[in-house]
This record gives structure tokens, sequence and C-alpha cells, in this order.
């Protein structure tokens, strides 16, 4: 028997706002209604609110202008229009963000971070854990990996939420660039602490997207593996066809 899983409210509300930048409630070069507006109007609380319109900015629907707001683009061109969640977790401002920091340390790597950092299996690395949350719900499982020579100098180790994202962070403090990302995504059983935190019966797959950010030699500077409970997750791409 089939089921259908119903999307995130933040990812409806999205949808809902999409669709009327396409049939011009909401017309390019406008600004939407403001997050007290949009609350009011969807009923959804302003996390909620604040997380759809982040998505619709990540995937060119909107922008934001100094001075002026956030403002309709239209609909994407080409492939811009993707699901970019490694360039999200590496912009996501933990002072800011709807969740909560769980762990920061020193840990092995794990087989698949050593193989993209180059490193020998055991090696210590600094993990920063972030858990995603909407409506009091946890919704995303962010592991970041950062090699011990990246650390010093930095404010990755505090346990503190950290400000303005780690590549910021990182650019700022080690003059450091990052040029690319690359995204592999595969399904595995979480480890019991992760299923604990994501709040996952047992037996509940998750989807595991591994994003290995580099500079321009292909240094990877960053891994951070991103889980999704693979219960409650819809991949969908829309393309034109030649």
């Amino acid at each position: 028997m089939a089921y259908e899983v119903e999307a995130p409210k933040y990812v409806r509300l999205a949808q809902t706002i999409q669709r009327r930048i396409e049939d011009g409630t909401y017309a390019p070069g406008t600004r939407v209604p403001s997050e007290n507006q949009l609350v009011q109007a969807f009923g959804m609380s302003r996390p909620t609110v604040v997380r759809a319109l982040e998505l619709l900015k990540r995937d060119g629907w909107l922008e934001s202008r100094q001075g002026y707001g956030t403002i309709v683009r239209g609909r994407p061109a080409g492939g811009e229009q993707k699901d970019r969640r490694g360039s999200e977790a590496l912009a996501r401002d933990e002072s800011r963000a709807t969740g909560r920091l769980v762990e920061v340390g020193r840990v092995s790597v794990p087989a698949r971070v050593a193989s993209a950092l180059g490193l020998p299996k055991r090696a210590k690395v600094l993990m920063r854990r972030f858990l995603v949350e909407e409506d009091g719900e946890p919704v995303e499982l962010v592991s970041s990996y950062f090699p011990a020579g990246l650390v010093d100098g930095t404010e990755l180790e505090s346990t503190d939420p950290l400000d303005g994202g780690t590549r910021a962070h990182l650019e700022a403090r080690k003059r450091v660039r990052f040029d690319h990302v690359t995204e592999r995504v595969s399904a595995r059983l979480p480890e019991h602490k992760e299923a604990e935190l994501l709040e996952l019966p047992e037996g509940v797959p998750v989807l595991s997207v591994l994003v290995v950010a580099c500079d321009a030699s292909g240094r990877a500077l960053q891994v951070s593996d991103l889980l999704l409970p693979a219960d409650r997750q819809e991949l969908e791409d829309t393309y034109r066809l030649n």
C-alpha cells in the first residue's frame, strides 16, 4: 500500500507564494508582504514564514535588497531552480536560525567524511551539530566537520551559536575562499543518537546529504552531513524540454 506524506508547513507555504508569483498576484519587482502580514494571512508561525521565504530566496524566486525589503524576482531561469541544501548549511546563522546547537567537540572522523577531507581513519576533527526545528519539531540534523588546521584562530569550538554562518566565519578568520560544493545523497538507518534527536521511530531511514565544500584547488574546507527523515521528504525538479 502506498502512503502519501504531506510536505512540511514551510514547503507548502513556499509553494503557495510561488503560485501567487506565477499568477501575477505578486508581480516581479514588487515587495512581498511583510512577515507579520504573511503570519496573519496564512495563520502560520513566524519561524515557518521565515523558513519559507528563505527557501524561495535560495531557489531564486525572491531576493533581499538592503533598505527595501524582499523583492519578487519571478520564475528562476533554467538551472537556477535547485534545492541547494549545501549552500543553506554553509550560510546558516546559528544565532538566528530556528533550532538549537546540540553538540560541539573533537571527534574521530567518520569514514565518509575522512575520505572527503583526505584524512586518515580515526583522525580527530571538530564537529558542530545543529538541530533544525520547525514549530518545535526536529526536521533536519546537520553535523559539520572541520579539519584541525582550520579551527585555530576561529570561534568554531565555541559552544555558543555562531553568527553569520560557517562559510563567512572561515573566510574572514582564515582568509580562505569557498569555491564550489559537491552534494552526495544516500539513504541509511540513523545511529541511535541521531534517531533520538530527530525523534524517529525505530526502523525509519534517513536521507543523508553529504555536502563537501571546497576551495578553487579542490581542497575540502568543510564537510556537512545533513540528515532528513526519509518519510517526510519529497524530491522534485522542474526543467525545460528542448
